[in-house]
């Protein structure tokens, strides 16, 4: 059993917004002067350096000393040694947010770009949630939309069969969700002691899903529609196994050995078993090069012994 106190109900909720970054300084820049630009200020700001080998460090320094918010918002800047890849750092973002002390962290990428009001709309989503449902309500996300204006194809939230039920209360914003990707998530300080951070092991891809889907055990979490946030990805488009390319083979490498290893470790070998036919299946009808197949059913072959455990943020992290 999971106990908890609702934070809802404090005068001042503090959130620390939580930046992973790896070479993508321009698209940094953007994400920066988005924060400033909230209605509802975060209060604290923690940038991840994810190792980047571009002009990241230099531009952080000088922000870091000019930093026009240093008297509303606390900054924090994390370089970590080696690139940890999105997964680890988001996982090192959210434990240093939880370390200074924060009731939520809003957690979002280095191209993802928060419209003025989309943290004090998040905000005031979760908090009607709860009012609904209870203090079990474990996270609320941002509306995905692609810089066109577009829904973003790759970042819908998976609504629950009754995805409605608070709109039938009159919250037409609001709705139900089991997963969602870590565009742009806020996440209450009770989720992380109760379920721990994402697997930082992942490096990349499905650790979004891996973790939403753990923390709504008890509860869905809710998709706020007027919180939006802009990716600025590139091409706008969804991704599936049968679009494995010598260039991004590497990235769908770690999907793939993720993917299976929670459904071989949480869900059981049948649904380990699917998994893997279902991605030799789109593989083969895509025609992707028999080499990147081969290297794709090694991925889910060491799945069988990849099997990282849950860090607490709690808990003082082993060096």
């Amino acid at each position: 059993m999971v106990f908890r106190v609702a934070k809802s109900n404090k005068p001042q909720q503090t959130v620390a917004a939580v930046v992973v970054t790896f070479n993508r300084l321009e698209k940094l820049k953007t994400v920066l002067a988005s924060l400033e630009a909230q209605t509802r200020l975060p209060e604290q700001l923690i940038i991840v350096n994810n190792a980047s080998t571009d002009d990241t460090a230099a531009y952080l320094a000088d922000y870091e000393r000019d930093f026009k918010l240093k008297n509303k918002v606390q900054l924090t800047i994390v370089t970590l040694p080696e690139n940890a890849g999105g997964a680890g750092g988001f996982s090192t973002g959210m434990r240093k947010g939880y370390e200074l002390g924060a009731d939520f962290v809003w957690i979002f990428d280095d191209d993802g770009y928060p419209q003025p009001d989309a943290l004090a709309k998040l905000v005031d989503g979760f908090n009607a949630a709860v009012q609904e449902l209870g203090p079990d309500v474990p996270y609320a996300c941002s509306m995905v939309k692609y810089i066109d204006g577009n829904i973003s194809e790759m970042n819908n939230p998976i609504p629950t069969w009754d995805w409605g039920r608070l709109q039938a209360k009159g919250h037409n914003n609001l709705v139900l969700v089991t997963s969602c990707s870590f565009v742009s998530v806020l996440i209450p300080r009770w989720v992380m002691e109760a379920y721990g951070l994402p697997y930082k092991e992942y490096f990349i891809w499905f650790d979004d899903a891996e973790y939403t889907l753990r923390i709504t055990r008890a509860c869905p979490g809710v998709e706020v529609l007027d919180s939006v946030v802009l990716h600025d990805m590139g091409v706008n488009k969804g991704v599936n196994f049968s679009m494995i390319d010598e260039k991004n083979e590497w990235k769908f490498a770690y999907g793939v050995r993720n993917q299976a290893s929670y459904r071989l470790h949480h869900e059981g070998k049948p649904k380990y078993l699917i998994f893997c036919a279902m991605v030799i299946r789109e593989m083969r009808r895509g025609g992707v090069a028999k080499p990147l197949r081969r290297k794709m059913i090694k991925q889910m072959i060491e799945a069988i012994h990849f099997d990282p455990q849950v860090d607490f943020p709690q808990v003082a992290q082993q060096q």
